[in-house]
């Protein structure tokens, strides 16, 4: 840490279910230098003050999105916020909004396991091959339809500050949705069908209130909010054309054309 004599406090919000009967806040006085991140914070308390406390963290580079945690209110990596920015000489840490906390700022992520899996968000062939035909090709634009989406890194931070999923936590979501969107469009992908009666149900795409705050808080400029924007569209495109088409013909009439590019 070199010479610095900068301190600060951390107000870290403590839980463990087999000795406390609520959550409380216990404050950390810690150096620090100005390169240091919360997470590092976080670490120096673990190492050096309180090994008893705990959450969750492994690349500590903006890849894993294991550090997600509410910092003074607001959903962010710990690994990508610095302890130089705080002008009150304080931070204030919690576990994730929205999550169950299991202890300290770790909190249960079954439930949105469970709904990444329903959202089937892998590649579904649109048609077969063998390995006597090669790989699944496509060109630099096709591919640019869904790169965006595709740096999603399940960190969970725009369910944390989302109002709809505090609400409701059957409401798919944007991250999912934002998912959901990556292997839609993309061109080697032949599961939009599967995927669509996922939106379209009764805590679909359609739950959202367009508040946007998961795209502000995105770590990796995905842009969820767009997604769901795009879904109500085609959500409402499957609604008409359930009327003036066969269903069989259906997929044969659909459009696809979704912007690559999050616009402002």
């Amino acid at each position: 840490m070199g010479q610095s004599t900068k301190t600060i406090e951390l107000e870290v919000l403590r839980y463990r279910p087999e000795q406390d009967g609520k959550p409380f806040v216990q404050t950390y006085k810690l150096p620090y230098a100005d390169d240091w991140s919360v997470l590092q914070g976080l670490q120096y308390i673990k190492d050096d003050l309180d090994g008893t406390l705990s959450f969750r963290w492994s690349c500590r580079m903006a890849i894993c999105g294991s550090c997600g945690m509410m910092i003074d209110g607001v959903p962010k990596l710990a690994c990508r916020t610095f302890l130089r920015n705080s002008s009150a000489g304080r931070l204030r840490i919690g576990p994730l909004a929205h999550f169950p906390a299991e202890r300290d700022l770790v909190v249960g992520i079954e439930d949105y396991v469970k709904r990444l899996e329903g959202i089937k968000a892998y590649l579904i062939p649109k048609e077969a091959r063998s390995l006597e035909q090669g790989e699944y090709l496509q060109t630099p634009q096709q591919l640019d339809r869904y790169n965006q989406f595709s740096a999603c890194i399940n960190c969970m931070l725009c369910y944390a500050a989302c109002p709809q999923y505090g609400m409701n936590s059957r409401f798919i979501g944007s991250g999912h949705m934002a998912l959901l969107h990556r292997y839609n469009a993309d061109s080697r992908d032949g599961g939009r069908d599967e995927r669509m009666g996922k939106v379209n149900e009764a805590d679909g795409v359609w739950g959202c209130t367009a508040i946007g705050y998961c795209s502000v808080v995105c770590p990796k400029q995905v842009d969820p909010a767009n997604a769901i924007n795009m879904y109500k569209i085609e959500s409402t495109k499957d609604y008409l054309l359930e009327f003036i088409a066969p269903r069989g013909a259906v997929n044969t009439m659909r459009t696809t054309a979704s912007p690559s590019r999050r616009t402002k």
